[in-house]
């Protein structure tokens, strides 16, 4: 199933390139009270609503995904946690040149462990990115994102993949400079998610996907996850070790070589097999 939220906070499912709506199964979310837990309810019930969203998704009168405004698939995560240096040949590029590293040492995942991006910077595609700093190098980084699917604390290897409830294309927009990584990298709009939530019963190999990114028609990155260092049920492994994983919770597995500059006016298109496309305008803040 591909889930998505668009316009006001409303739920569909996309099928052969339309939004079927499928917001009537919000009704039986169970209530919430103060204090509200960790994690983003639609995610947290998603297996036990799933027949409901399906049902609902049968009986409506689809839109066309240009009519609607598409938000991130996930409302509310506990956490965005990012992959830094997680391909061989972005290590050998960040490395060369000075307008990434700053003269800072750079590290692989190895060393220098993961980030974690402020959940404010997280928008959907049809929301776009807002460069708050134009004067500065901005850059685009597409990258696999992993929805966490039900709480998880010290998870082995073995059942990581047990935890994951869908996937999406993620872009880690990043302001480039001396200063910390999840600062320059939590500006608002630049976690982008999207363009919809495919849930991970349709995806058989997560560890084998071709993607790309291009920037008004040109390609900048073309990778396959097979070339992650960490791969995805090494990255949950290791994240769980260190704090508990709540359902909704985002991991952006890391980026490959071919990173580059954008600026208002442009249009990104990233692509990930068996998600589909994303396309996402940038403008000035």
């Amino acid at each position: 199933m591909k889930l998505c939220r668009y316009d006001h906070d409303r739920i569909g499912v996309v099928r052969d390139g339309r939004i079927f709506d499928a917001s009537a199964a919000l009704d039986e979310l169970p209530p919430l009270h103060w204090p509200v837990p960790y994690g983003d309810q639609l995610i947290a019930n998603l297996d036990d609503l799933r027949p409901n969203i399906e049902a609902a998704a049968d009986k409506s009168t689809p839109r066309a995904l240009a009519d609607v405004t598409l938000k991130s698939p996930v409302a509310n995560p506990s956490k965005i946690i990012a992959a830094p240096v997680n391909y061989r040949k972005h290590l050998d590029e960040a490395k060369a040149d000075a307008e990434i590293h700053h003269g800072t040492k750079i590290k692989t995942i190895d060393d220098a462990g993961l980030f974690l991006k402020s959940t404010s910077s997280l928008v959907g595609a049809g929301e776009g990115i807002a460069m708050r700093f134009p004067e500065r190098r901005n850059d685009h980084e597409v990258e696999l994102a992993v929805v966490i699917g039900k709480q998880g604390d010290r998870i082995p290897r073995a059942r990581a993949l047990d935890y994951i409830a869908g996937y999406a294309i993620g872009l880690d927009i990043t302001v480039r400079g001396p200063e910390e990584r999840s600062l320059r990298k939590s500006v608002d709009s630049y976690s982008v998610l999207g363009p919809w939530m495919v849930t991970a019963d349709e995806i058989a190999s997560p560890g084998n996907l071709d993607f790309r990114i291009t920037v008004n028609g040109e390609v900048r990155q073309q990778s396959n996850t097979s070339y992650l260092i960490f791969d995805i049920p090494k990255l949950i492994e290791y994240a769980s070790s260190f704090y508990t994983l709540n359902p909704g919770d985002i991991i952006m597995t890391g980026t490959p070589e071919g990173v580059g500059p954008i600026a208002a006016g442009d249009e990104v298109v990233a692509w990930i097999d068996g998600i589909g496309d994303m396309t996402v305008a940038v403008r000035n803040a």
